[in-house]
């Protein structure tokens, strides 16, 4: 599935951080978007480990954009948070790489190759910015 629960999460955390005038905890962002904490802590710290955000310890710590919105794109921001380039269906970009090992066969594999590559290249191109526009 390409949009999931964490990537959904992601997004709207990122909404949220890119209007802050400082540093957010995960508890105070768990209850503003009505995420459970302990999830949203393990996807704030992907996109900190992934120099997406900044992560500050202490007292007055949390979470803040150590990227531009316009330096965040969406393909990015999924694939951190879900580990692996998200995709629309279990067919592989690569016909080397097919989880059946038949893309010779597969006669719609072609057509999933090129969709998917085209997903790839619209949220490559989707930057946090562009949603903060909408």
């Amino acid at each position: 599935m390409l949009i999931t629960r964490a990537s959904e999460y992601a997004i709207l955390s990122l909404i949220v951080l890119s209007k802050a005038d400082s540093p957010m905890d995960s508890e105070t962002l768990s209850k503003q978007l009505s995420i459970p904490k302990s999830f949203l802590a393990k996807i704030l710290q992907s996109l900190a480990k992934s120099k997406i955000l900044k992560s500050y310890k202490g007292v007055n710590g949390g979470f803040a954009l150590l990227l531009d919105p316009e330096d965040i794109n969406m393909l990015q921001v999924m694939a951190c948070v879900e580990g692996k380039t998200p995709t629309v269906f279990d067919c592989s970009i690569s016909d080397i790489d097919c989880p059946s090992e038949k893309a010779h066969l597969c006669s719609i594999w072609p057509f999933l190759s090129k969709l998917q590559i085209k997903i790839d290249s619209f949220l490559a191109e989707m930057t946090l910015a562009d949603i903060l526009k909408k």
